[in-house]
C-alpha cells in the first residue's frame, strides 16, 4: 500500500474523550438552564437556615421604636442559637441528613402508593354504580 491509501491508526480512546466532552457539554447546557444542582442534604439545610436567617432580619428591618428594636434583637438571637446548635450537628454528620431525606422519600412513595390504591377502589365502585344504572345520570336515547 501506498502511503497515501493508509489510514492513520484509530484512537482507542476517541470515543470515550467524545463521550466525556458530550457530557460536560450537557452538563453545562442545564447548569446554564436550571442552575446548579442540589447539593447535600446538609447543603440544603444550611441553605435554608442561611435564608430564613435573612428573610427573618428583613422583616424586623423597618421599625426603629424601642420595642421593634427589642423584637430585632430576640428575634435574632433566637435565630443565632438555633444555628449554632444545628451547625455542629450538620457537620459532625452530614450524612445523617442525607439519610433522613432518602428515609422521608420512602415515606412520601409509601404515602402515594396507599393514596393511589385508595383512589383506584373508589373510582373503580364508581365504576360499577354507573354501570348497574344506580349511578346519578340517566341513559336518555335521542333516536
Amino acid at each position: 500500500m501506498s502511503e497515501a491509501t493508509e489510514r492513520p491508526a484509530p484512537d482507542a480512546d476517541a470515543w470515550a474523550e467524545a463521550c466525556a466532552e458530550d457530557l460536560a457539554a450537557e452538563k453545562e447546557r442545564r447548569r446554564a438552564q436550571y442552575g446548579s444542582p442540589p447539593g447535600s442534604a446538609a447543603e440544603e439545610l444550611r441553605k435554608l437556615l442561611d435564608a430564613v436567617t435573612d428573610k427573618v432580619a428583613g422583616i424586623f428591618d423597618g421599625p426603629s421604636s424601642l420595642s421593634g428594636l427589642a423584637t430585632q434583637g430576640a428575634v435574632q438571637q433566637l435565630i443565632s442559637q438555633a444555628k449554632s446548635a444545628v451547625e455542629p450537628v450538620i457537620e459532625r454528620n452530614p450524612e445523617v441528613f442525607d439519610h433522613l431525606a432518602a428515609a422521608g422519600n420512602e415515606l412520601l412513595a409509601a404515602y402515594r402508593s396507599a393514596v393511589e390504591g385508595h383512589e383506584r377502589r373508589w373510582t373503580s365502585a364508581d365504576d360499577r354504580k354507573r354501570d348497574e344504572g344506580a349511578g346519578p345520570t340517566e341513559h336518555i336515547d335521542l333516536d
